[in-house]
């Protein structure tokens, strides 16, 4: 398995959540999940403005093996998607933590990031 990073947040769905300068919170899928997933051929974001509740589905992702719900890490308001990925979903499986994120929301309780993985525990949860 690659490195994880250390500046993110995991559920144990292989959902990664990283904190921003400015408050937000970008959301995405592990390295693991990509690798487990194998070649992704669509994925299906939130809309901009949603509101989404830690835990709950928010996108799906599609893979030439299955097809997968995404979990929001957190509760709040989407604010942003990648584009990128609606012509390129490939690039979740070249860049799962950089290029290959899936969206952005403006975060209701930050005190959710407690109940999240640290890099650590997740990369126990991927070794089990």
């Amino acid at each position: 398995m690659s490195d994880i990073p250390g500046d993110l947040k995991f559920l144990s769905s292989h959902e990664w959540a990283r904190v921003e300068s400015d408050g937000t919170i970008t959301i995405g899928i592990s390295d693991h999940a990509q690798d487990l997933l194998g070649d992704i051929v669509f994925v299906e974001l939130p809309e901009i403005g949603q509101s989404v509740n830690a835990e709950n589905d928010t996108a799906i992702v599609e893979s030439v093996k299955a097809a997968s719900d995404i979990y929001s890490p957190l509760s709040g308001e989407v604010i942003e998607v990648n584009s990128l990925l609606e012509d390129q979903p490939e690039i979740i499986n070249s860049s799962p933590y950089e290029d290959g994120w899936f969206y952005k929301l403006t975060p209701s309780d930050l005190s959710e990031l407690d109940n999240l993985l640290s890099p650590e525990d997740y990369s126990e949860v991927c070794e089990d």
